[in-house]
C-alpha cells in the first residue's frame, strides 16, 4: 500500500462526530480525536526479548550488570541512568511540552492531563495530577445552565465536579511549539479552542530560555443570545510527587501592572529541601472581563465547594490573604477563573499563563548550584513568576508572530507533503523535553580542560559559551546521559540549524573534555575489564548523569572504555567543519582545529597496515555498540574517510599546507582500501571479515556521505567516496531495507541479509532506529533520490505517530512486531537534516543565511 494514501491518519479523527473546526487551527500538524484509542499496543525491550544466542554471550554482561544496578538502587539509592528492569511502559497520552529551553519541562497530554514533569533536571515523574484541569461554565439571564471539566476523566476523587466530557466532540492538534485543542460543547452550540504557545523560536535566545506558557481560549458562540462564559484553570500545588505531601508549601495572590498592562493571579510556593520552586497561574486582565481566584482549596475528597463557588455566578470568591502552610500529609490546590460576555453569533477570548520558577538548580550529588539562562533577565531570587507571566501575557503574539514567520515557508511549499511538516516540527518537542538544562557559565569557570591556547587548547571562557551559556540534553527520558555525543551526532542537526550558539557551546564543552585525563580504574560493563575513566585526546561518550554531577564527573557510561570509541572522535572533527561551513563562525574553526588534530592523531593508531583506513576491533564503534563487526566497517571506515576529508578542508581554509598534504596522503590511500576491502559491487559490506554475516546491509552505511553533503563538500577535491556507488549502495539499502521490510511501511531496518531477510544476529541489527531513518533519508536526498528519501522517513513518522500511538515520545528504536526501545529519544532530531538536505536541492529557493543557521 502506498503510504501516500494511509488510512492511519483518517482513523485518529475517526471518532470524531462534531462538525466543528475549531478557531484559527491551522491545516499542517497532528491531529488526534480526544475519544481515540489506538489499536496497537506496544512492550519495552525487556531480557526475555533476547534470542537464545545472544543471551548466552552476554550472559557475563548481564552479571555484571545486575550487580552494578543493585549497589546503584539498593546501596546508593539512586536512580541508574540506563534501567533495563524497570522500562517506562507505553503511555499513549502525551501532547506538546510546555515551555522553553532549559528551565523545565511540564508536558500536557492530547486529552489535557497535565502528565509529564521535568522540573528537577534531567529527572522525570510521570504522574497525571487529576487537579490540574480546565473548567468552563456558560451563564444565560443569570443563571448557570452548562458547568463541565474539559476532561473524559471519571476519578475516584473531586466527586462533587461534573466529570466524563464526552471525548467525540473534541479533537487535538499540534504544530509545535504550538498546540490547539477544540471543544464542541454538546447541545450549547458553543465551542472552546485552547491555544497553547510556548516560547521556543528560531535564534531567539532571551524568550527561548523562559519557563512559562500561555493558554488563549477563543469562545465561539453560535447562539442567537448572548452568553455570559467563564474559564476556570485548576492547578495543584506540585507535580503529584510524594514531596507536595512534605508540608510548608503555600499560595498566595498577586497582582502585576507594568506598562500599562495588568496580569493577576495565585503563586504557589513549593518550598522543598532541593530545588524548591513556585508554580502561578495568572490572567490577563481585559476590558469587560473579571479574574477572580479561589487561593487554596484541598483537591482531595468531593470539592463541592469550589464547585458551588463558580457555579453560583461564575466567580470565584477571591480571598485576599495567603494560606497557611501545609501540614505533613496535606496538599494544596489553587484556582484562577476568567468571566467574560460573549455576544450572540460572536466571539471572545480569554488568556492565562503557568510559570515556574526554579532559579537554582543543584544535579543528583548536590556538589554545585548552577543558575539557569532565564536567570540573566529575571534573577536568581525565586520572586520572578509574577513578572514571567506578565511578560508570556504580554507577548505571546510576538512570539507567534516569529513562529509563523519561522514556519511559514515550510507550511506553504506545495512540494512538501503534509506529514512532513507534522513530523519536523513535532519532533522539536525533545529540544525543551529531552531532560534540557541551559545554565550560565559561573564567572570562575573553566571549561578548558586545564589547556591553554597557546598550548593547543581552549580559552578558559570562549566568547560564545561565556554569552549563551552551557547546554545539555538527555539521550533519552529513559537513557539518562547528557550530552551523549554518539547520538547528539544525529541530533544535531536541529541545533546548528535552529540555535547554532547552543550547538557551537555544546561543541566547546566537548573540545575541553578531550584533553583531560582521569587515570581513575574502572570496570567496564561490556568487556569486563578496568581501565582509566577518561583517557587524554578521546572525545567522550557524554558529560554525565542528570542524578550525579554533569560537566563535572563526566562519561557516565559504563559500557566501553573510552579508548574504543573511534567514531567519537571522527564525529568530533565532522561537526566542527560541518558547524563552521553553516556558521561561518572562523573563530570557532580556530579553537577547534588543535583539538581536531589531537583527535584525529589518537584515530590514525588504528591504522595498523599504514593503508589509510583505520580498523574496529571487537564492537563496530559506540552508536552500534552491540553488533560486531572485525577489520574495517563501512560505518566506521566511512566516517574515517569524511574525517580526513574534512582535516583537508580546514587545512585549507586555514592555510595549513603540510597539515593538507599529510591528509591528502591518507584520503588517496584510505579510498583506495574502502573500496578493495568493503565495495561488492552493489552496496559496502557491514565490515571486511569475509565471515558469514560480513555483507550484511548495512542501512547507515553512508553516513560519511551524508555530513560531506551537508557540509558543502562530497565532490572534486574533497570526494571521499564516487557518487555511482553511493548512489548504488542508497538503492540496495533502500530496495532491501526498506522496501522488503514490514511491507515497505516502517522505515529502514539497521541491517538486511542480501537474501531479503533481517539480520538477526544482534539486538540492534533488526530494530528501526527512528533517527538514523531519518539522517539516511536526508543522504538519499543530497544524492537526488528525493522520492526514496522521502518515502523512507514517512514510515517512521506514520509508525510512530499514526499507528503507535507514540507522539511526544519518540523512540530510539522499535522492531517490526511487538517491541519498542527507550522512549523519548534525541536521535529523531536528526530530521532536521531533511530540511538542510531539501534546502540544497538543485533550482530550489534558497533560504536566508538565518534559516540556514548562520545567525
Amino acid at each position: 500500500m502506498d503510504l501516500n494514501d494511509s488510512t492511519s491518519l483518517a482513523e485518529l479523527m475517526s471518532r470524531y462526530v462534531s462538525t466543528e473546526t475549531g478557531f484559527g487551527v491551522p491545516k499542517d500538524g497532528w491531529r488526534i480525536c480526544l475519544a481515540h484509542e489506538f489499536k496497537e499496543k506496544r512492550k519495552p525491550f525487556q531480557a526475555r526479548d533476547v534470542s537464545l544466542s545472544n543471551m548466552i554471550e552476554h550472559v557475563s554482561l548481564g552479571v555484571r550488570y545486575l550487580r552494578w544496578w543493585y549497589r546503584k538502587t539498593q546501596v546508593e539509592k539512586k536512580a541508574p541512568f540506563i534501567d533495563m528492569f524497570r522500562a517506562l511502559p507505553l503511555r499513549q497520552i502525551y501532547g506538546a511540552p510546555l515551555g522553553g529551553i532549559g528551565g523545565g519541562s511540564i508536558t500536557r497530554g492530547w486529552r489535557g492531563d497535565f502528565c509529564r514533569w521535568q522540573l528537577n533536571p534531567g529527572m522525570y515523574h510521570y504522574k497525571t495530577v487529576i487537579a490540574n484541569q480546565f473548567t468552563v461554565c456558560l451563564r444565560r439571564g443569570g443563571q448557570t445552565v452548562y458547568q463541565q471539566v474539559l476532561s473524559m476523566d471519571r476519578p475516584p476523587t473531586l466527586q462533587g465536579w461534573n466529570w466524563g466530557y464526552c471525548g467525540e466532540y473534541a479533537f487535538y492538534h499540534a504544530l509545535y511549539p504550538r498546540a490547539w485543542t477544540v471543544y464542541h460543547l454538546p447541545g450549547q452550540n458553543v465551542t472552546l479552542t485552547c491555544r497553547q504557545v510556548s516560547p521556543v523560536i528560531p535564534h531567539d535566545y532571551k524568550d527561548s530560555s523562559l519557563p512559562v506558557a500561555v493558554f488563549v481560549w477563543d469562545i465561539e458562540n453560535k447562539n442567537d443570545y448572548a452568553l455570559d462564559v467563564s474559564i476556570m484553570f485548576t492547578m495543584v500545588n506540585g507535580s503529584g510527587h510524594k514531596d507536595d505531601k512534605s508540608g510548608g508549601h503555600w499560595n498566595e495572590p498577586f497582582h502585576l501592572e507594568k506598562d500599562g498592562e495588568s496580569v493577576s493571579g495565585v503563586l504557589l510556593h513549593h518550598q522543598t529541601p532541593v530545588n524548591p520552586y513556585t508554580l502561578c497561574i495568572a490572567a490577563r486582565e481585559k476590558s469587560g472581563q473579571e479574574i477572580s481566584h479561589q487561593m487554596a482549596f484541598s483537591p482531595k475528597g468531593t470539592c463541592s465547594a469550589l464547585w458551588s463557588d463558580l457555579m453560583t455566578d461564575g466567580r470565584l470568591d477571591s480571598p485576599k490573604d495567603s494560606s497557611p502552610p501545609t501540614q505533613k500529609g496535606e496538599e494544596v490546590a489553587a484556582a484562577l477563573a476568567v468571566s467574560c460576555s460573549v455576544p450572540a453569533n460572536n466571539h471572545n477570548s480569554v488568556e492565562f499563563s503557568l510559570a515556574w520558577d526554579m532559579p537554582k538548580i543543584t544535579f543528583g550529588s548536590r556538589e554545585r548550584i548552577y543558575v539557569r539562562r532565564y536567570t540573566r533577565y529575571y534573577g536568581t531570587k525565586g520572586d520572578a513568576a509574577p513578572s514571567l507571566s506578565h511578560y508570556a501575557l504580554t507577548h505571546y503574539s510576538k512570539w507567534e508572530e516569529s513562529i509563523d514567520e519561522w514556519q511559514r515557508p515550510i507550511l506553504q511549499d506545495g512540494s512538501l507533503p503534509a506529514w512532513y511538516k507534522s513530523a519536523l516540527f513535532n519532533e522539536l518537542y525533545f529540544v525543551v523535553d529531552g531532560g534540557t538544562v541551559w545554565v550560565e557559565l559561573p564567572e570562575d569557570a573553566d571549561i578548558s580542560g586545564g589547556l591553554r591556547p597557546e598550548d593547543g587548547g581552549l580559552p578558559a571562557q570562549p566568547d560564545v559559551v561565556k554569552e549563551y551559556g552551557r547546554f545539555a540534553y538527555l539521550e533519552g527520558q529513559e537513557y539518562r546521559m547528557y550530552n551523549t555525543y554518539d547520538v547528539h551526532f544525529y541530533a544535531s542537526f536541529a541545533l546548528i540549524m535552529l540555535w547554532p550558539k547552543l550547538a557551537l557551546s555544546v561543541q566547546y564543552d566537548i573540545a575541553g573534555s578531550v584533553v583531560q585525563h582521569d587515570p581513575t580504574e574502572r570496570l567496564n560493563l561490556m568487556n569486563g575489564r578496568y581501565s582509566p575513566v577518561k583517557t587524554r585526546g578521546v572525545v567522550p561518550h557524554d558529560i554525565g548523569d542528570p542524578d550525579d554531577e554533569p560537566w563535572v564527573r563526566a562519561n557516565a557510561y559504563m559500557i566501553h572504555d573510552t579508548a574504543d570509541w573511534k567514531d567519537l572522535n571522527l564525529k568530533f572533527v565532522l561537526q566542527v567543519y560541518r558547524d563552521y561551513y553553516l556558521t561561518q563562525d572562523e573563530q570557532y574553526l580556530k579553537d577547534m582545529w588543535p583539538i581536531c588534530q589531537t583527535v584525529m592523531e589518537v584515530e590514525l593508531k588504528f591504522d595498523k597496515d599504514g593503508d589509510g583506513l583505520i580498523e574496529n576491533s571487537g564492537y563496530a564503534d559506540q552508536t552500534y555498540d552491540g553488533w560486531k563487526v572485525t577489520g574495517p566497517s563501512a560505518y566506521c571506515g566511512g566516517l574515517w574517510l569524511a574525517s580526513v576529508c574534512m582535516m583537508c578542508k580546514m587545512a585549507r581554509v586555514l592555510k595549513c599546507e603540510s597539515v593538507y598534504q599529510r591528509y591528502r596522503d591518507i584520503l588517496e590511500r584510505g579510498r583506495a582500501a574502502f573500496d578493495k576491502l568493503l565495495w561488492n559491487g552493489k552496496y559496502y559490506n557491514y565490515d571486511s571479515s569475509g565471515q558469514s554475516l560480513s555483507n550484511s546491509v548495512m542501512s547507515d552505511q553512508c553516513a560519511g556521505q551524508w555530513f560531506l553533503r551537508a557540509s558543502g563538500l562530497g565532490e572534486d577535491d574533497y570526494q571521499a567516496f564516487p557518487k555511482e556507488k553511493i548512489c548504488s549502495a542508497l538503492k540496495s539499502v533502500f530496495d532491501l531495507n526498506v522496501m522488503s521490510f514490514a511491507g515497505g511501511q516502517m522505515g529502514a531496518v539497521n541491517g538486511m541479509r542480501p537474501e531479503g531477510v533481517p539480520d538477526h544476529s544482534s539486538v540492534q541489527s533488526d530494530e528501526v532506529w527512528v533517527g538514523v531513518v531519518y539522517g539516511l533519508a536526508a543522504t538519499m536526498i543530497h544524492e537526488g533520490m528525493i522520492e526514496e528519501g522521502m518515502h523512507t522517513a514517512e514510515g517512521c513518522y506514520r509508525a510512530v505517530w499514526e499507528r503507535m500511538g507514540m507522539a511526544f515520545q519518540t523512540p530510539e528504536a522499535y522492531c517490526e512486531k511487538g517491541i519498542y526501545r527507550s522512549l523519548a529519544y534525541m536521535r529523531p532530531l536528526s530530521i532536521w537534516a531533511i530540511q538542510l538536505a531539501l534546502n540544497n536541492r538543485p533550482n530550489h529557493n534558497k533560504t536566508t543565511d538565518k534559516d540556514m543557521g548562520q545567525g
